[in-house]
């Protein structure tokens, strides 16, 4: 035996003994579903500087070459979202045909409302009625692109805000907000669904016309019940418990989705379970227990949404798709009847250590027992880098070209 099949032996009596369904826990793995950025395998950077790696994608069609070995070596991440202008082509029926070729699927299309010169003073909300009319037309041309591939979800963050006190009314910024989002919405077929990303500061350091979750959900409120919030783990103040917004938004049947990443100071360009591990697990408790809830009907996109600035980018993305992996297994695992019984008691060591001997559960041989069983390897990360294939894009794709984002400080 394989040193990890004898450690999942191990673990697996214990967590039999414990009362855990092993083979739902297994079934439930094998069912994740992650979906990987095309901009995340790109040359990206900092505010200051793209740093130009050898072998990042050039291309769309390179983009999505790269999401195949994720999804690959990994077994859980079989879309790719897009992100307009960076991923526009000619012809999108034939990228989906390429996409389904590669075993993948195009997923959430993300406009660009930010790069613009004309956006200097906002996009959908913007004191100019052309400019929100451009803002408006390029969301309505996503809706075209997501009908032709397939996709249901327009996943959209507004960078729109203010820089000065005085320098708008924002009541009146709320307005039109509200105006271009019902056009919006309303050219949007279903099942297709608005995804509402908010972000609490940055670019506009003054104010954010989407700050929170609260703007979020009054303006999906607002559309029906195909809008819905999307949570980005790098876009809250330092101590903002996530995980309480997630369950909120689970219990107002509201949680459309996720980007995944990590932050240490003010955005999320880490590696998903980089710095706060233990943040991302609460996350993923709070999502298997609102899924065990038949009162729930959930139907939630996980994305990841990274700027991968140094690192080799499909590598870095493993290392993303796997800490998931992780998350959501010991979250599985949590002995839900002995921490009601807690919570009911008022026993509040008792429950907090029923979460910790979860979270201290090392899941590893169970993932790889459930990729052995999906006729993966069961280290993604050792098997991508041992297959050569980086080696082998860093020879063939000589030159860079724009298809990521951040400034070039030059």
């Amino acid at each position: 035996m394989a040193d990890w099949k004898v450690s999942y032996k191990a673990l697996a009596d214990r967590l039999s003994a414990r009362g855990v369904d092993l083979e739902a826990v297994k079934k439930a793995l094998k069912a994740q579903w992650i979906e990987t950025p095309s901009w995340g395998y790109a040359d990206s950077g900092t505010r200051f500087k793209v740093f130009r790696q050898a072998g990042a994608a050039r291309t769309t069609v390179e983009k999505l070459q790269d999401a195949a070995q994720v999804h690959k070596y990994t077994g859980v991440a079989p879309s790719v979202a897009l992100h307009i202008p960076w991923d526009k082509v000619d012809d999108y029926a034939a990228l989906n045909n390429y996409a389904k070729s590669l075993n993948l699927k195009l997923g959430a299309i993300n406009p660009n409302l930010f790069q613009d010169n004309n956006y200097m003073l906002g996009s959908l909300c913007n004191p100019d009625a052309t400019i929100r009319r451009q803002a408006l037309d390029h969301c309505l041309e996503c809706v075209e692109i997501a009908k032709t591939v397939g996709s249901n979800n327009i996943s959209l963050w507004l960078a729109d805000g203010t820089s000065s006190p005085g320098q708008d009314d924002f009541r009146d910024r709320k307005h039109r907000l509200q105006d271009t989002l019902q056009e919006l919405y309303a050219a949007m077929p279903e099942p297709m669904r608005l995804l509402i990303e908010y972000k609490f500061f940055e670019p506009a350091f003054y104010s954010t016309d989407l700050g929170d979750w609260g703007s979020a959900i009054l303006q999906a409120q607002r559309l029906g019940p195909r809008a819905m919030v999307l949570v980005d783990l790098g876009h809250h103040p330092l101590g903002t418990n996530i995980e309480q917004i997630v369950a909120f938004l689970i219990d107002e049947k509201r949680l459309g989705g996720f980007h995944f990443n990590n932050k240490k100071f003010a955005d999320d360009d880490l590696t998903t379970g980089s710095i706060n591990p233990y943040e991302l697990f609460l996350i993923y408790n709070e999502l298997v227990a609102g899924a065990a809830d038949p009162a729930n009907e959930m139907d939630v996109a996980y994305m990841i949404d990274e700027s991968i600035n140094i690192k080799p980018k499909v590598a870095s993305m493993i290392q993303s798709v796997v800490n998931c992996q992780e998350a959501y297994a010991r979250a599985l695992v949590v002995d839900r009847a002995a921490l009601k019984e807690a919570q009911a008691s008022g026993n509040v060591v008792k429950a907090e250590e029923t979460v910790l001997d979860a979270y201290r559960t090392d899941v590893r041989p169970l993932l790889a027992a459930v990729r052995d069983e999906m006729g993966l390897a069961p280290d993604p990360l050792a098997a991508y880098e041992a297959s050569g294939y980086y080696q082998k894009v860093c020879a063939e794709r000589k030159g860079s070209a724009a298809g990521g984002y951040g400034f070039d400080g030059q």
